[in-house]
């Protein structure tokens, strides 16, 4: 009888068609990208928003913190979805996502009504942080570093 790691393969293979694919995988990383492109494009286009919400959590000089924010949201996606530098971009965004769950999302210092939305989205971008961490390792891997051989997986 045939052992569950046996069967696995053919399973996975079946399997794969639709989900180990460039398109596929590109799809994946637009959709760990979408808030950050839309965020800083909303930040773009209401420069003065983006300048009362970085002043809100107490950053400043607000104005170039704001465009270094829209800067890093829309070229670290750009890196990712491009392929270039995928792994700094990634890298940068796990980054900013942490800081900014710290700053944002402090559900243990919350009054109790506010408590559990906070708290929800700070393991959610807890979440994304480990997505992207997952793709600068990927990317790194790919390149060589990390492994012994270029495209060990």
């Amino acid at each position: 009888m045939a052992s569950q790691q046996e069967r696995s393969p053919s399973l996975a293979v079946r399997w794969a068609w639709p989900f180990a694919t460039p398109v596929a995988h590109w799809l994946a990383l637009l959709g760990l990208c979408a808030a950050y492109l839309q965020g800083g494009l909303q930040k773009a286009l209401d420069f003065g928003g983006a300048v009362a919400e970085t002043a809100h959590f107490g950053l400043h000089p607000a104005a170039p913190v704001a465009a270094a924010v829209i800067a890093l949201e829309l070229g670290a996606s750009l890196a990712i979805l491009t392929g270039r530098c995928r792994w700094l971009g990634a890298l940068l965004l796990a980054a900013f996502t942490l800081a900014a769950t710290f700053l944002a999302n402090r559900f243990w210092s919350a009054p109790a009504a506010e408590r559990f939305a906070l708290e929800n989205g700070f393991f959610e971008h807890l979440g994304l942080v480990g997505g992207f961490l997952l793709v600068a390792w990927q990317d790194l891997r790919s390149l060589g570093a990390g492994s012994s051989t270029p495209a060990a997986s």
